[in-house]
């Protein structure tokens, strides 16, 4: 049987991984998908970089869009990235009733909704397991082994660059520029990090999750981003010495508010208990914590990007596709694992709606009552207290630093209460608040 023919849109970081892992394991991989899967040809605008990596064995395209309406191409993978000319590229491609395959998580978290619908509509399949967490299964874990649960939430250090900044600063206790420079020397963050430090990418692969574990829309205009920038060692410090661990988390849960369901969606610095596993993943590494109705809590841990390990998931798409390639459409595992004419409805919850837990710390002048008149307004906001340290001053010094951990409450009680903590003559600037999450037991 001739083998299915692939045409490769970039070839990069995770375009050459994934020459040459379909290269080197390729007996391997035909005896997994019953069929070749060959990749005929690659577009890059760098003809010569492309062909330093293939040699002879495929042909070179600088037009991406004559690959895509190549008849004798059958899957196109898009690892180009960005938006507008790649989601360009991957309708046309399925316009052509071409199968897709993307690592693409910023197209599919913005566009997905579109280009799922455009593929149902085309009888195609788009694989997009290297969208989310590089080489960790998550998605086929999400649509596939975990489809009997009732996902109740997700919560994922999703993406590596915060956690290894994250990491430094805990066991070396540095500042967060300071590892900022050391992670871009290494490689691992970006000339401009925004998107990695401020939230953005972990946002992009939420959405996707969130999406795929309770079967609504991309929604990613509505996920909250807050990003690490703002963390000083102090509060990693405190955290630890109350038992925590700080780390940059996607969090996405079924709840209930006013008796009214809703979804939270949200990227955030967050406590977590330092005896839970998920606490104990360092440097660039990606983990899912993912709890099912009937399974239970299951951590998903790996590299999260890299050449070899994004490819792995590619290939893995790859693979799938070939084997569902003359199956009826209509008995294909559904995009986003509900079937299309059954997604939900369900809001995403504002952040203000959200019930969680809370760090606050904030420096107060050294004088008698100012604690009183702290937890009074905590009371007043129906707020409760789980622990309190008070710091001594250093020495010359008259304020103090006051770290409380709070039982869980509504954001917009703590927003509240902040605002009038704040407004007291005896607090110093603005109050640090961090969220905290339990995660059930593991």
């Amino acid at each position: 049987m001739k083998p299915l023919q692939v045409g490769l849109l970039g070839i990069g970081t995770v375009g050459s991984g994934t020459w040459n892992v379909l290269s080197r394991n390729q007996e391997e991989i035909t005896r997994r998908a019953g069929r070749g899967i060959e990749i005929a040809v690659v577009a890059d605008k760098d003809e010569a970089r492309a062909r330093q990596v293939v040699g002879d064995k495929a042909r070179i395209s600088a037009d991406a869009f004559a690959v895509v309406r190549d008849p004798s191409i059958d899957i196109v993978v898009e690892l180009i990235g960005g938006y507008s000319v790649a989601k360009d590229l991957v309708l046309a491609a399925i316009e052509s009733g071409k199968h897709v395959v993307t690592a693409n998580k910023a197209l599919l978290a913005t566009h997905g909704t579109e280009i799922f619908a455009a593929a149902q509509r085309k009888g195609v399949m788009v694989g997009f397991e290297a969208a989310v967490a590089g080489g960790i299964p998550i998605i086929k874990a999400l649509r596939e082994g975990l489809t009997a649960n009732r996902i109740e939430w997700i919560a994922g250090i999703i993406n590596g660059t915060s956690n290894f900044i994250l990491s430094e600063m805990r066991a070396k206790g540095l500042a967060f520029d300071a590892v900022l420079k050391q992670a871009q020397a290494l490689g691992f963050a970006e000339a401009d990090p925004t998107f990695d430090i401020e939230g953005v990418d972990a946002a992009h692969k939420l959405t996707i999750l969130s999406a795929i574990a309770f079967g609504i829309p991309m929604q990613f205009d509505k996920c909250y981003r807050e990003g690490i920038s703002a963390l000083t060692r102090e509060d990693i410090q405190y955290a630890e010495e109350l038992g925590y661990r700080i780390k940059l988390l996607g969090i996405t849960r079924r709840a209930e508010v006013d008796g009214k369901a809703g979804i939270e969606l949200r990227v955030h610095p967050t406590l977590i208990p330092a005896s839970r596993l998920i606490a104990n993943v360092e440097g660039v590494m990606n983990a899912v914590l993912v709890k099912g109705d009937a399974v239970g809590a299951t951590l998903y841990y790996g590299a999260g990007a890299g050449a070899e390990p994004t490819a792995s998931a590619v290939v893995a798409d790859l693979v799938d596709i070939t084997r569902m390639h003359t199956a009826d459409p209509e008995n294909r595992v559904p995009h986003l694992a509900f079937q299309p004419d059954r997604m939900a409805a369900t809001p995403i919850l504002a952040m203000e709606d959200v019930t969680t837990s809370y760090y606050l710390r904030m420096r107060v002048q050294d004088r008698p009552g100012v604690l009183a008149d702290i937890t009074r307004i905590l009371a007043d906001g129906t707020i409760s207290i789980d622990a309190m340290v008070q710091k001594e001053p250093a020495e010359g010094e008259e304020l103090v630093d006051i770290i409380l951990l709070t039982h869980e409450t509504r954001e917009r009680n703590i927003n509240a209460a902040m605002a009038k903590i704040e407004a007291l003559p005896v607090v110093s600037g603005r109050i640090t608040r961090i969220r905290l999450e339990q995660l059930g037991r593991q």
